[in-house]
């Protein structure tokens, strides 16, 4: 059984839906039939996700509207289904904006390096994306479900792209981790939900109200948290520092453009879609995972500041990070919700930023350490100035975009009543300001300990890590714009 059902009023609006999940796929197509030619090859990849934003953004005016596309149904409340919805909008937006960034950020990277396999890095990089597009539209848990496992599977390669002994160790512990989480908690938690409810289906406010007591509720939601290993919340993080050998441009898709950002959108989805707020708050079944939110959120913190490699450093920043965001879940606010929603966006422009940057120095200055890193501003100015801007808005001052999805998140908390979370929010900004702010510190104060032999990174290097950076700026002035489309599931101020 196949269809459209919509609200939507011309053809033009309602075709949009499958066209979105479909345009990655055609740029696949487009970068293997065109292996053989690298400047159409990666021309066309970054076509594809440049028709791919304009695919996204033409939903943003019927946010409020529905639209539903069913593939197939195997049984009453079992099916296969793309549905628009606010936070898959967000989600989906940013996977897009990001991707013809990373790309010509990529394409600088890979020819500098020499990198081997370039086709088979766009393809899969393409595929990743298309399952990106597949989770933010899955209008049930089920259709969530697969898309979440073809990423795992199409990031894999990418991971493993440098080959050698640590590429494939850094594979299989990514591999392990994200397939045992997901098989052995998530999926169980899913046929939990479906026998409890009925449906798999999301539904604003949730479908688990009066069908299960506090004590399931609460082993049900643990389930779901530690079964989005994407999310990388403690102990199910291993993953994430072990991927750190895949290429920069692969950690900034992990980081920032699709896979953990699919791992938090999934814990704000179930939070919202399949429990509802108003049901854990009355059970309380959140508390147990707001604390294992907090201890993720300190110790990952920790861990980056005493790492001196940088993209280490970076990817314990990433998991301390993450952690904002599913203790803005457990808070069970709306306020919490938005700020948590916000801070998707924020830390994905944020860290895809400092990524970039990690690669750029990496490939022009050959450094890798954050020891390594004094007096380098002086001769890549842009460079580092992108990444004391990243670093500002991941620690949430202003003028940058950080400063808003923080604040929401601190006013979720006081409105909780949870006094330690407000303390544990702050603390955790401290440590991000201790182990990031140093780094262009280092850059633009220290001396060198000889002079640089090289410039400013290329332009197809230096020029979307600039990009990025102005988003940060840009989110600042533009978070009210961002949050629109939540007003029409959440109460906010």
């Amino acid at each position: 059984m196949s269809g459209l059902t919509t609200g939507w009023t011309t053809p033009a609006q309602a075709v949009a839906l499958p066209v979105t999940v479909a345009v990655p796929l055609l740029g696949l197509g487009a970068v293997l039939l065109l292996r053989r030619h690298p400047n159409l090859r990666e021309a066309a990849s970054v076509l594809s996700g440049v028709a791919l934003v304009a695919a996204v953004l033409s939903l943003w005016p019927a946010a409020g509207q529905d639209l539903r596309f069913e593939l197939w149904t195997w049984l009453p409340g079992l099916s296969l289904e793309f549905a628009l919805e606010p936070l898959g909008l967000l989600f989906a937006t940013v996977a897009a904006v990001l991707w013809p960034v990373t790309t010509v950020f990529a394409t600088g990277y890979l020819r500098a390096e020499d990198e081997h396999h370039q086709t088979r890095f766009f393809a899969f990089f393409a595929l990743t994306i298309a399952a990106a597009m597949w989770i933010a539209l899955s209008a049930n848990l089920i259709t969530l479900f697969i898309g979440y496992e073809i990423m795992t599977l199409a990031t894999w390669p990418l991971v493993t792209h440098k080959g050698g002994a640590e590429g494939r160790r850094g594979g299989r512990t990514y591999l392990v981790v994200l397939l045992t989480t997901s098989i052995g908690l998530l999926l169980p938690a899913i046929v939990w939900t479906w026998l409890l409810a009925g449906t798999t289906e999301f539904r604003p406010g949730g479908v688990l109200a009066g069908q299960a007591g506090p004590g399931v509720l609460t082993v049900l939601y643990a389930l779901y948290l530690f079964g989005v290993g994407k999310a990388a919340l403690m102990p199910v993080h291993r993953w994430l520092p072990a991927a750190m050998v895949a290429p920069t441009p692969v950690s900034a898709l992990l980081h920032a453009v699709a896979v953990v950002k699919a791992g938090v959108f999934t814990v704000l989805k179930v939070t919202f879609h399949v429990f509802g707020l108003d049901t854990l708050d009355v059970s309380g079944a959140a508390r147990p995972m707001m604390w294992a939110a907090a201890f993720t959120l300190i110790a990952a913190a920790v861990v980056a500041t005493r790492a001196d490699n940088l993209k280490r450093r970076l990817a314990y920043s990433t998991v301390s990070q993450l952690a904002y965001i599913v203790l803005a879940a457990t808070l069970a606010r709306d306020v919490a919700m938005a700020g948590g929603a916000l801070h998707l966006v924020t830390h994905a422009v944020g860290k895809i930023t400092l990524f970039l940057c990690a690669g750029a120095i990496a490939v022009t200055a050959n450094k890798t350490r954050v020891s390594e890193l004094d007096g380098l501003g002086r001769a890549m100015p842009w460079t580092f100035a992108a990444f004391l801007a990243a670093t500002v808005s991941i620690v949430g001052l202003p003028p940058l975009g950080g400063t808003w999805s923080k604040w929401l998140l601190l006013m979720g908390a006081a409105e909780a009543d949870q006094v330690v979370m407000l303390v544990v929010l702050l603390v955790g900004s401290l440590l991000a300001l201790a182990y990031l702010m140093p780094i262009p510190t280092r850059a633009f104060f220290r001396p060198p300990p000889e002079e640089p032999a090289h410039g400013e990174a290329r332009a197809a290097l230096v020029g979307p890590l600039i990009l990025t950076a102005f988003g940060c700026v840009a989110l600042f002035f533009a978070a009210e714009a961002v949050l629109a489309p939540l007003t029409a599931i959440l109460e906010l101020p």
